[in-house]
């Protein structure tokens, strides 16, 4: 067992290589460092998907109550589905992907430029925004992108993902405008009710994610568990597969790749919002002897300097005697989430009541 000095040198060598996991990868590692070793996981996972499956939702083959119920419903209990018919054309998906992977497949001193551990920074590359803080480190490297409220000039942008980020992006935002609609109803308000009243539609943190294959999956994760700083997260993944979902705190249930498809999850600030009716389920990411696995995730969350006066507060409707939270700034629900890092609890038992 490395001593807390030994493993803090060898998390600033490997942070400072500035070439992330895929640099190990490409360097031929055959055994997985100590850094990112995880204790054995005692849950049990649902191989074979026989008891539960992750709702899939056609936004175009209902009508609008019947969408309304089957978002209540997944909302309510497992806090996923994935919708098809969602307006983002499947050219553009198999693009942002591609994007993703050919920015982090470059070579280390074409990537160097965008390391860094500066969250005021727009653009940012890096393995592991909690490679301090967290147990044990990830498989994984990152791309993330403050897209909006105040979107990266196009030269900030790495020139693999500039010319369809900005477009995807745009329409994901669209989708999740039309999905706050729908969960407004859901929660019975208006309509519009959490885009303008409770403001939940300005900002969106982009994170494009890159698993390569792993000479030990066993040893590792591809990501911690842990639930979603955000009111929603829409994500893309590829067809390799790996993401989980903690199903009534029992056992791991894979979300399956499904073609053409976006997943949806319940963030913390929706369950913190929507007074505990709508659930934020922790998830995880296995490793893979497979891969590399690709996926692109937005964070719909205010950021920069609105997070400091955006206050998250509880919505307390008829039927609830009581807010089960107090009230808190983005900015500080942010703050304690990365203090604590991916450590396989959630921020939200902070701010309970």
């Amino acid at each position: 067992m490395a001593s807390d000095h030994e493993r803090l040198r060898a998390l600033k060598a490997f942070d400072g290589t500035k070439a992330g996991v895929k640099g190990l990868v490409d360097a031929g590692v055959t055994a997985v460092p100590s850094i990112f070793h995880h204790p054995p996981e005692p849950l049990p996972v649902d191989a074979e998907r026989h008891h539960f499956a992750i709702p899939v939702i056609d936004l175009a083959g209902a009508e609008r109550a019947e969408l309304v119920a089957q978002l209540k419903a997944a909302a309510e209990t497992v806090g996923f589905f994935q919708v098809v018919n969602h307006g983002v054309p499947e050219g553009l998906l198999a693009e942002m992907l591609a994007a993703v992977r050919s920015f982090i497949e470059e070579p280390a001193e074409a990537k160097a430029p965008y390391y860094t551990r500066d969250f005021g920074r727009r653009v940012r590359y890096q393995s592991n925004f909690d490679l301090f803080q967290s147990p044990a480190a990830n498989w994984r490297d990152s791309l993330y992108m403050e897209m909006a409220p105040d979107p990266p000039a196009p030269e900030e942008i790495p020139p693999a993902c500039r010319g369809v980020a900005p477009e995807y992006v745009r329409l994901v935002r669209e989708l999740y405008r039309a999905l706050l609609g729908l969960l407004s109803e859901a929660l019975g308000l208006r309509r519009g009710y959490l885009e303008q009243d409770a403001a939940c539609l300005d900002g969106l943190n982009f994170a494009g994610h890159y698993y390569p294959a792993c000479p030990e999956p066993h040893l590792t994760l591809g990501t911690t568990r842990h639930s979603d700083p955000s009111f929603l997260t829409v994500l893309l993944q590829d067809a390799v597969g790996g993401l989980q979902v903690l199903v009534d705190g029992k056992k791991w249930v894979e979300v399956p790749p499904v073609s053409g498809a976006l997943v949806v999850n319940v963030g913390d600030f929706l369950q913190l919002v929507s007074n505990d009716r709508f659930k934020s389920v922790e998830h995880r990411v296995v490793a893979s002897g497979v891969g590399p696995r690709i996926s692109v995730a937005c964070f719909f969350r205010t950021s920069g300097a609105a997070a400091s006066t955006r206050v998250l507060r509880p919505i307390v409707t008829g039927g609830e005697s009581e807010a089960r939270y107090r009230s808190t700034t983005v900015e500080e629900l942010l703050r304690h989430y990365r203090a604590k890092g991916l450590d396989g609890t959630s921020a939200l038992q902070h701010f309970k009541l």
